[in-house]
């Protein structure tokens, strides 16, 4: 045992009388990946009861939660307090510009070699729009793409009882494009900025709310970088809205979906497609993804 927790430190897999650097990992089950190595100070702080987080309730360095099966490229190690973080590359989710990703090694199985990609299966429509419903109330969080949340993050940085370590502190909750990983099982991409440009775009520019409304199909996407709100059917959208200083922050809700269109259109402009170079704080695209 003693030495399977050393070989585990420092990262070795060997085989015979050779031994090398461990290049790889798989997620063994939820994997919270931050943009900082500073795990303990995120969860648990000082007091072992304390999940950092900023004036709206989240955690800014939650990028997002890895399902179990997802990969990872090792490209570098560094000790936090009795744990080893990596930083680490993974297909499942992209590296911020100018920042990095880093998982903590008691989430995963190391690998010597590169693993196949984690398996992904699209449930059917009406599956997705049940998973969307269910997913009504849950609180906004950051990064959070689990309406459970990850019950290790108790084992291993919190002390106290479950009962005693709130859902918020093992990040039980959907961020806007969080709530359409979930539904989808993992199978859409995780974040906006991919989002953008996923499936097909729709033909919006110069259009009014109403015949946007006649137009959008269940499970279309209607999304800029930044937030994503999905067309839960012919009249209702449903997004995971951050509300901060309100009662929880947010969290998942549906709106009749002219309503929504136009309060979004009072602020963006509907365009058949984002530029790839300027600013696009002021437009929003539609996405056809589903059956494509």
């Amino acid at each position: 045992m003693r030495q399977l927790i050393l070989l585990i430190i420092v990262m070795t897999v060997c085989s015979g009388t050779s031994c090398k650097a461990a290049q790889y990992g798989v997620a063994r089950s939820a994997t919270p990946v931050l943009n900082t190595p500073s795990f303990s100070a995120i969860f648990g702080g000082r007091d072992g009861k304390t999940l950092k987080t900023d004036r709206c309730g989240q955690v800014r360095e939650m990028e997002f939660i890895a399902l179990p099966g997802t990969s990872f490229k090792l490209l570098r190690e560094t000790s936090s307090h009795n744990s080893r973080i990596y930083q680490v590359e993974t297909p499942d989710y992209p590296t911020p510009v100018n920042g990095a990703l880093y998982v903590d090694s008691r989430f995963i199985e190391l690998r010597d070699s590169q693993p196949p990609a984690r398996a992904r299966e699209l449930p059917g429509q009406q599956q997705i729009i049940s998973e969307l419903r269910g997913a009504i109330g849950s609180p906004y969080v950051w990064g959070g793409n689990l309406q459970q949340g990850v019950g290790q993050l108790s084992e291993l940085f919190y002390y106290g009882t479950t009962e005693e370590i709130g859902k918020h502190e093992l990040l039980a909750g959907l961020d806007c494009s969080g709530l359409l990983y979930q539904a989808t099982d993992g199978w859409t991409p995780r974040n906006t900025s991919q989002l953008i440009s996923f499936g097909t775009s729709l033909a919006i520019a110069h259009k009014t709310a109403g015949e946007l409304t006649r137009l959008l199909e269940p499970l279309d996407l209607i999304v800029w970088n930044g937030h994503v709100i999905i067309v839960l059917d012919k009249g209702t959208a449903i997004e995971s809205r951050l509300e901060c200083g309100k009662p929880g922050h947010g969290g998942v809700v549906t709106t009749e979906l002219r309503q929504r269109l136009a309060e979004i259109m009072r602020t963006r402009r509907p365009m058949d497609s984002c530029p790839k170079e300027g600013k696009q704080r002021d437009l929003f695209v539609v996405r056809r993804w589903f059956g494509l």
